[in-house]
């Protein structure tokens, strides 16, 4: 008769977990921090805390639940600190004959869990249902499609679950309001205070512990206040519900130099460790528009993220690793500008999104996409380290998400598969967008000069530099007949202005020199 070991990740602390079903009486769930997983990418304190007491505090649940619960804590005196081998031992610790396991977050725990499958002691890897898809329905959706586009999946997910439909008719009689959603943020607006969560004791001794075992790692733990329970969950779901959704689509894409959070929900992260779900959230946000109390291009734009971008980056995810990840289409080999570290430059769009991130890790989509994001696509920053920069600084930072989000639409580094062009951009689109630049040394419509904004120069001669590659793109026959118009001697001053920049620019390698790309072949789970 089997005896499992039900093995919960930090990504799934939720009842409705697939592992968690038709358990038998003696089945024993575990539990555990590892310094493995903690590490192999320089992970940031309050992402590490915040899934750790989240952990803990679902641990606790379970056993008043009545399940039988080993909570292996990273300080345990017998804990291997890798998570393959440490569940092994408790299986064996506790006479299982197999160990029962949902689909990870990442490829290389999958892939690791699957050689096991054959071992003395069997793993059973089971689909992980919380999701709109699972990655055999995007694989049925997408096969035979040249380019499959999110908006066509978004637009087939919307048929489907028949949120924001009227009859068979999308609501408000368009799929998509996006051109809706740009507005700048007018300095008169004032944005509500984020949600406090207060610090039980599980929590405090997490952040000790935290702060004991990765303090060198990049970031702060002063200002943690994630949600670490799905009661804090539901909060910050209500907190956004009744005091930003209204105005969460027309600033979705603005930036403001003193406020990190905006009209934005940052519920991501307790979506992503099972806090919340996807479905009860969409409906929750669907009601609103129903109920007359938010604009539809609020509350499409929102699911749409969930709904769309979401479930559609988890299945390229699935469907395209481990190829995906080597994907380098634009060639890019520079290492990570060293300020991403420390924040230390003048551009104050790229510092300010750096002490956010420092401060919060957070930092919300167009921060990441057209400031860091775009100035690494401009610089030619490796795929490699930018992705583990951003799966390491980001508290819903799961690479399922992250790596497509990153390699994919910020870097343009999947050959299009994506998105169609590069989301690169000038300093005018930070100067319309944010108010960065009136506290910034440089002028954002200066191309050359000692106080032109380096984005400009960088934009131009990434266009010249990528042109055999970018120039026959349809989308970009616009911006590639303004560059062939211009005259040589502009063109020449901006290339040399770019280049003296990233000559002077300060980088360092990926972490561990590539040490997380290594993780291709999942030795590491099997052998630390």
């Amino acid at each position: 008769m089997s005896r499992p070991l039900v093995l919960l990740l930090g990504d799934q602390l939720s009842l409705d977990v697939a592992s968690l079903r038709d358990l038998p009486n003696d089945a024993v769930i575990a539990l555990c921090e590892v310094a493995a997983e903690g590490s192999y990418v320089p992970h940031h304190p309050q992402k590490i805390a915040l899934i750790f007491s989240a952990m803990r505090h679902f641990a606790a649940e379970l056993r008043d639940s009545g399940h039988r619960v080993h909570y292996s804590a990273l300080d345990d005196p017998d804990n291997i600190q890798a998570l393959i081998t440490e569940a092994e031992r408790l299986a064996e610790l506790y006479d299982c004959n197999e160990i029962r396991v949902a689909r990870p977050g990442e490829w290389r725990l999958w892939q690791a869990m699957r050689e096991r499958q054959h071992a003395v002691l069997t793993w059973q890897l089971i689909e992980d249902d919380r999701f709109f898809t699972t990655p055999e329905d995007f694989a049925s959706w997408s096969a035979g499609r040249k380019a499959p586009r999110m908006e066509h999946f978004y637009r087939e997910q919307r048929r489907r679950t028949g949120l924001l439909m009227e009859d068979t008719q999308p609501a408000g009689g368009q799929w998509n309001f996006d051109h809706d959603n740009r507005e700048p943020l007018p300095d008169e607006v004032t944005i509500p205070d984020p949600p406090r969560h207060r610090h039980d004791a599980i929590t405090d001794e997490v952040l000790a512990l935290v702060e004991a075992h990765f303090n060198e790692h990049f970031g702060s733990l002063d200002h943690f206040h994630w949600p670490v329970t799905r009661r804090q969950a539901l909060g910050d779901l209500r907190h956004f519900i009744e005091h930003l959704l209204p105005d969460f689509g027309r600033y979705q894409d603005a930036i403001r130099d003193a406020d990190p959070f905006l009209f934005h929900s940052r519920l991501s992260a307790s979506l992503n460790l099972g806090l919340l779900s996807p479905r009860e959230v969409c409906e929750r946000v669907e009601r609103e528009y129903h109920e007359g109390r938010a604009p539809l291009n609020a509350v499409e734009g929102f699911i749409r993220q969930v709904l769309g971008w979401r479930e559609y980056v988890r299945g390229l995810y699935w469907t395209r690793m481990p190829d995906y990840k080597r994907g380098n289409t634009l060639g890019a080999r520079r290492g990570l500008p060293s300020f991403f570290w420390d924040g230390d430059t003048e551009m104050r769009c790229l510092r300010r999104a750096i002490e956010m991130t420092r401060d919060h890790a957070y930092a919300h989509h167009i921060q990441r996409l057209m400031v860091t994001g775009n100035f690494a696509l401009l610089c030619d920053v490796a795929p490699e380290a930018l992705c583990d920069w951003y799966l390491a600084v980001y508290a819903d930072a799961c690479e399922w998400v992250e790596l497509p989000n990153t390699l994919g639409m910020v870097l343009h580094a999947d050959g299009g598969l994506m998105g169609s062009k590069p989301y690169c951009a000038s300093g005018k689109y930070i100067d319309r967008m944010s108010d960065h630049c009136r506290h910034c040394r440089f002028d954002p419509k200066q191309v050359t000069g000692p106080n032109a904004c380096p984005f400009n120069s960088l934009y131009w001669a990434f266009l010249e530099r990528h042109a055999d590659t970018l120039s026959g793109n349809p989308r970009m026959a616009l911006i590639y007949g303004s560059l062939r118009r211009m005259k040589n001697d502009k063109r020449t001053a901006m290339r040399e202005q770019a280049e003296r920049f990233l000559a002077a620019l300060e980088t360092t390698p990926a972490y561990g020199q590539g040490m997380h790309r290594a993780g291709y072949d999942a030795t590491r789970e099997t052998t630390s």
